[in-house]
């Protein structure tokens, strides 16, 4: 078998620091493994290379990128990428991007159609009046709540989930925990004001993450918002920090936070919440607690009061408790980090995502077939 995704941004240098970039990368590595694999991002130059994992990572040349979107590249080498793609699946990421869209269109006037799979990751936009989700053939949600936010039918859907590697996110047991630990986006919707203003007195928190793509202020002006209200807390700003130093950032601190909200402190309303958290998946493989905002799909992979704790979102009193309590009770917190290491053992590691998804691929190459 073989697998082409096709991904709108890509994830680390030159790319976003996002859950939506490193889930189909991560996924990609993981089929890798299994069948013949193939990711295409687009990107400023063309370029290819083949990892070690086996997975042929292709960037496209991208003439523009529509309304200055990172998701909405356009790149006229796709579409004679798709026109002789040889492939049994293909896979594109962020259902309303403008490369997804244009596989989809490029699937149904192509002579011996390729079964099309979408993984959606929240990116928001038109849906051709309900006509674009008929292009494709299958759907591979990273939970059941991004199922029915993205109308997904029932009959072409399976909840994939997401994971994280368990050799490369693991907890040390010599390692000193210091601290709280946020990683991702610097964007309203993560909430990130609310976690400052309920961090307990005396804690440390390390915020690692790139600014969101938000073109318009206030939300532009966010991470500046960000360190004023930081100015008289114990708080890092670490940034985009290198893939390689995610593991260590996971497995040193006390406790990871994820505070996002349902209204941003500008007030306006967030349409569609966590889909999953991956950055929460990977602090659990780390054997370091959670603390979540009982928002989307995060409770379908954190259990409250077993591998950390869920609040109501925008609940800064709630979140400072939970808070408080895993750092002034280390045993607890222990304990509970066990306890999320094992969950993802038993159901969150990228290698049964892959088997999931190379058991729908192989039911819709069928019915292609039929």
């Amino acid at each position: 078998m073989r697998v082409i995704h096709i991904v709108p941004t890509p994830f680390g240098d030159g790319g976003l620091f996002g859950g939506g970039e490193r889930y189909p990368l991560e996924l990609a590595r993981a089929l890798a493994g299994h069948v013949d694999t193939e990711l295409i991002t687009f990107g400023r130059r063309a370029s290819a290379d083949r990892e070690p994992s086996g997975l042929l990572r292709r960037t496209l040349h991208a003439t523009t990128w529509l309304g200055g979107h990172p998701a909405q590249p356009l790149a006229p080498a796709l579409i004679r990428a798709l026109l002789t793609a040889r492939a049994d699946v293909i896979h594109t990421h962020h259902m309303r991007a403008l490369p997804s869209r244009i596989a989809a269109l490029v699937a149904c006037l192509k002579p011996g159609r390729i079964p099309l799979a979408v993984t959606d990751h929240g990116l928001q936009g038109s849906s051709w009046g309900g006509f674009l989700p008929r292009l494709f053939d299958l759907f591979l949600t990273v939970s059941a709540y991004s199922a029915r936010e993205l109308g997904a039918p029932a009959s072409r859907t399976r909840v994939i989930y997401g994971g994280a590697n368990p050799e490369r996110y693991w907890p040390d047991l010599d390692e000193v925990r210091h601290g709280v630990l946020f990683v991702g986006r610097l964007t309203p919707h993560k909430g990130v004001d609310r976690l400052l203003a309920a961090l307990p007195d005396g804690a440390h928190l390390r915020l690692v993450g790139s600014s969101g793509h938000d073109a318009l202020p206030p939300e532009r002006d966010y991470p500046a918002l960000l360190r004023r209200l930081a100015a008289d807390r114990d708080v890092d700003f670490v940034g985009t920090a290198d893939d390689s130093d995610l593991p260590l950032l996971y497995r040193s601190a006390e406790v990871f936070v994820l505070p996002s909200v349902e209204r941003t402190i500008y007030g306006r309303a967030v349409k569609v919440s966590e889909l999953l958290g991956l950055a929460v998946l990977e602090a659990m493989a780390s054997g370091t607690p959670v603390v979540a905002s009982r928002v989307g799909g995060v409770s379908e992979i954190v259990q409250d009061g077993v591998t950390g704790f869920l609040v109501p979102p925008d609940d800064q009193s709630a979140l400072h408790d939970r808070l408080a309590l895993l750092l002034g009770d280390p045993a607890l917190a222990r304990r509970m980090g066990a306890c999320a290491r094992e969950v993802v053992l038993e159901r969150f590691t990228w290698t049964y995502v892959a088997e999931r998804c190379l058991a729908a691929y192989a039911a819709v190459a069928h019915r292609s077939s039929a």
